[in-house]
């Protein structure tokens, strides 16, 4: 059953970033979209993800990584996008947003990571300790780097079998995570068979879907 949003503003050092907020009736979890490269809180594919997380019970927070400028300012430059450490910051400025709203700050906090915002995703999650599960859709963990040492979050990464060079990156990023984890918490690859970058052959973004409800409904 769709949820009601509400329009939230993101207070995030000098700027505001815009977000949508869906609170499902005794939601106990809220899961915070990190969007990918040159995508935003409108973007389709998440938005889907979000709805079916909401009909599970968990709340969702799609926002802004960047503002209507930034946004018109990478279009012509590409530069911002791949700017993890200020994405990152303005994933833990929505996470402290998160932590103080009336209405979420009860709730347990997960991160959906898609492209450049699982990057963003993991490193804003090196800097805490509360929040309770990342899960990562045709992610660049990689561009974590060194963070990726840090992270102690139960960590889902999900990839399309098409997908051969993120498939590596993914594979890669895993083993520095379980190497210095020493089973801390836990790392997963999945990797969707006959789905590409975008998941966007039939059925395939309903199995991201699938497992990322899954992952959020074990750890929130």
């Amino acid at each position: 059953m769709q949820q009601r949003e509400h329009l939230v503003e993101i207070p995030a050092g000098k700027i505001r970033l815009e977000g949508n907020l869906a609170l499902p009736p005794g939601a106990k979890g809220i899961v915070l979209f990190a969007h990918g490269s040159g995508s935003g809180r409108h973007s389709p594919r998440n938005r889907y993800v979000a709805q079916v997380l909401q009909d599970t019970g968990i709340a969702t927070l799609l926002f802004d990584l960047l503002t209507e400028q930034e946004e018109a300012q990478d279009r012509v430059t590409g530069h911002l996008r791949f700017n993890i450490p200020l994405l990152a910051e303005r994933v833990s400025a929505a996470t402290a947003w998160a932590t103080h709203d009336e209405l979420t700050k009860r709730l347990r906090i997960g991160y959906f990571g898609a492209s450049t915002g699982a990057a963003a995703a993991l490193v804003a999650a090196a800097e805490r300790d509360d929040i309770a599960a990342i899960v990562s859709r045709g992610g660049r963990p990689d561009l974590a780097e060194e963070a990726l040492e840090r992270v102690t979050t139960p960590t889902l990464l999900i990839v399309g079998g098409y997908d051969a060079q993120v498939i590596e990156l993914n594979q890669a990023a895993m083993r520095q995570m379980r190497a210095v984890r020493r089973l801390r918490a836990e790392v997963e690859l999945k990797i969707v068979p006959r789905a590409s970058h975008l998941f966007e052959e039939p059925g395939k973004l309903e199995e991201v879907a699938r497992l990322a409800a899954e992952w959020f409904g074990k750890h929130l």
